[in-house]
């Protein structure tokens, strides 16, 4: 399928819900597709079209979202893909997004544009994540799996481009230093695998999800954002919990991740960590929500917001999926890589996944 202008905004706000606070700007993804159809012809095609023994390549950008040096050009997309197949010998048949976002789920437009790939619904998470790892698929579980990546961005004295192999977790720690030396964020291709193992292991179909939550909240929108609160949950199997004032956003930008909490007053008090995504939901101090399941703020009129976007004084309404009504990865499957969000935000996630 030809993707078209009229692609852009379901995708955006679907994939901006998704993103659970996090999965790129909502105004970059718009504007990097909008440049994808003035360069050329994006594709989307379904998992199927592709025999199961082609190679798929994983786009993404890696960072801090909030960071504020951060510099990523549209053709920086498409000159990490190329990197990686320069670099590597990598011979590319199809392009997968990491994740579901504002931006993510556009991700893979300027590069199929550019480079004449389609791209496939499969991205490797149906909602987004904060770690490389959780966007791998279980291949650092693969025994002798060697993670080829590539990253390109920064400006000035920070641009640079990187390639490196190795071990999963290693390519991923070297990547997301890359991100932080560049400003914040750098676009990267990485840890090329067949279909059949992206039909295993990714979320086949994610892209048409989003488009199926954005085209009901648009759909809704003339009605008012409690009408969108609603489409989103019904289409998702979710639930508004609470509408409330934020009374407190606290982030820090470090390591290349946002790390923090949110305060919201409503009918309870609610804190939301944030780790690049929110993480954990607790309205006086009683676990409502934990990622991997869907955590979502929307503001009055019914739009996403991300972490980052979030402001002091904003009314906005808080929406929960179970993850279990999600389209999940193996990477987001995984309870063991929820340590590291652990020790992130310095609450237990492993022990409300259990069972």
């Amino acid at each position: 399928m030809r993707l078209r202008a009229e692609d852009i905004e379901p995708l955006v706000i679907g994939g901006a819900l998704l993103g659970g606070g996090g999965g790129g700007d909502p105004e970059k993804g718009r504007r990097f597709a909008q440049v994808a159809l003035s360069l050329g012809a994006p594709e989307l095609i379904p998992l199927e079209a592709l025999p199961p023994k082609a190679t798929v390549v994983t786009v993404a950008l890696v960072g801090a979202p909030a960071a504020a040096e951060q510099h990523v050009e549209p053709e920086d997309l498409a000159r990490s893909l190329r990197l990686l197949q320069e670099t590597f010998g990598v011979r590319a048949d199809a392009i997968n997004g990491n994740e579901n976002g504002g931006f993510a789920s556009l991700n893979g437009w300027v590069q199929s544009a550019l480079l004449g790939l389609p791209i496939v619904d499969a991205p490797c998470n149906g909602r987004a994540h904060p770690t490389a790892l959780m966007g791998a698929m279980g291949l650092h579980r693969v025994p002798g799996y060697v993670s080829r990546q590539a990253a390109v961005g920064g400006a000035g004295p920070r641009r640079l481009e990187v390639a490196v192999a190795g071990s999963v977790e290693v390519a991923s720690a070297m990547v997301r230093q890359a991100a932080v030396q560049a400003g914040g964020v750098v676009a990267v291709a990485r840890n090329p695998v067949d279909t059949a193992y992206l039909a295993a292991h990714g979320a086949p179909g994610a892209l048409a999800m989003a488009r199926r939550v954005g085209e009901a909240m648009l759909e809704a929108m003339p009605a008012g954002g409690e009408a969108v609160w609603s489409a989103a949950a019904g289409v998702l199997g979710g639930r508004v919990v609470d509408v409330g004032t934020v009374l407190q956003v606290r982030l820090e930008t470090s390591g290349g991740f946002d790390r923090g909490t949110v305060t919201l007053r409503g009918a309870r008090t609610w804190e939301i960590t944030v780790w690049n995504e929110y993480m954990t939901l607790e309205g006086d101090g009683d676990r409502e929500a934990t990622f991997p399941d869907l955590i979502a703020t929307l503001d009055g009129r019914g739009m996403p917001l991300t972490s980052a976007g979030l402001r002091e004084g904003m009314t906005v309404a808080v929406l929960t999926v179970p993850q279990e009504r999600l389209l999940l990865g193996a990477g987001a499957r995984d309870p063991d890589l929820l340590a590291a969000a652990e020790a992130a935000v310095g609450k237990d996630l492993r022990r409300h996944n259990a069972g």
